[in-house]
């Protein structure tokens, strides 16, 4: 019988193992310097854009942290700030067409990974391991944007 501590680690060496390939083919693609916490960043601002403290909250962290994450963004291109046109008092951040495009190139790349794993696997073994997880996550969905948040600062 395993150890109680193995499932955490395995889990996290799955999600590992996705996001180091997921950033290599990245790189490769034009995008060297996109990390996994711009991944949930560039997911949090999404299609419509967000505020930097809506941001900060999607993702956990503070306004201040979001702000520092809002210029890394904006310096790698990957983001912009734009004015709220039903606020003209705020900032929206909105992804640009990189941000846009490295988004669309990760689900492509994660399509790959899956595939792989439904390979070596089986798709009846995915599909239940997936449907598993979504079982034993709180709210069942498994979709967090805060993680970047509860790694560390």
């Amino acid at each position: 019988m395993a150890e109680g501590y193995e499932l955490p680690l395995l889990l996290f060496a799955g999600f590992r193992s996705f996001i180091d390939e997921l950033h290599a083919e990245l790189a490769a693609q034009g995008h060297p310097d996109v990390r996994p916490a711009h991944g949930f960043a560039l997911q949090a601002v999404g299609r419509d854009g967000v505020t930097a403290g809506e941001l900060g909250r999607r993702l956990g962290i503070s306004k201040q942290a979001a702000g520092k994450t809002v210029e890394r963004l904006e310096r790698l291109g990957y983001v912009e700030r734009t004015d709220d046109p039903d606020d003209g008092r705020r900032k929206l951040v909105r992804l640009t067409p990189r941000g846009s495009d490295v988004l669309v190139r990760s689900a492509v790349v994660f399509g790959r990974l899956r595939a792989r794993w439904v390979e070596a696997l089986g798709a009846q073994r995915v599909d239940a391991l997936e449907a598993d997880l979504r079982a034993m996550t709180p709210g069942g969905s498994g979709l967090r944007l805060d993680a970047a948040g509860w790694f560390g600062p």
